[in-house]
């Protein structure tokens, strides 16, 4: 597999990297090959190129606890039975619909666990500001006021 589907060039064959030194070991990973819709032509009827990879998320030990929580809970919509799946098929080489799912896969971990946006601290308007937007909102009404008619006659 190339360098973009394993992660960073430092990691060993036959895993492939989330984030940081943590990656996914082979053994782990389930693929499954079927015929693929699209361009092809007619060596597209005998050849199987489209790709589903699955991960069984909830049994793994290759991710941190915490992370493995995290994700867990952030993809309960995309589970089945604790495994995620990924497909691939816009390529018509079944070793690129590979690579695209391995690399969706990682993605898709790799933000499952990410941890979460630090929280917002609330700031105060300056009254200064709010002075002034009271001001024009009451210089707006009285030029508004002074469009109705009572005074033309």
């Amino acid at each position: 597999m190339s360098g973009s589907a394993r992660g960073s060039g430092g990691s060993l064959p036959g895993r492939y990297t989330i984030r940081g030194s943590v990656s996914l070991p082979e053994a782990e990973l389930m693929w499954r090959f079927s015929r693929s819709s699209g361009p092809g032509g007619q060596h597209v009827n005998t050849s199987d190129s489209q790709v589903e990879l699955r991960f069984d998320l909830a049994a793994t030990d290759a991710l941190p606890p915490v992370w493995k929580e995290r994700a867990l809970e952030r993809l309960a919509g995309r589970l089945v039975d604790g495994v995620v799946s990924v497909r691939a098929s816009e390529h018509r080489s079944q070793w690129r619909n590979r690579e695209a799912a391995m690399v969706r896969l990682a993605a898709l971990l790799a933000e499952a666990t990410a941890p979460p946006p630090r929280p917002r601290r609330p700031t105060r308007i300056p009254r200064g500001i709010n002075e002034r937007r009271l001001r024009q909102k009451k210089q707006r009404g009285e030029t508004k006021r002074g469009r109705s008619g009572r005074d033309w006659t």
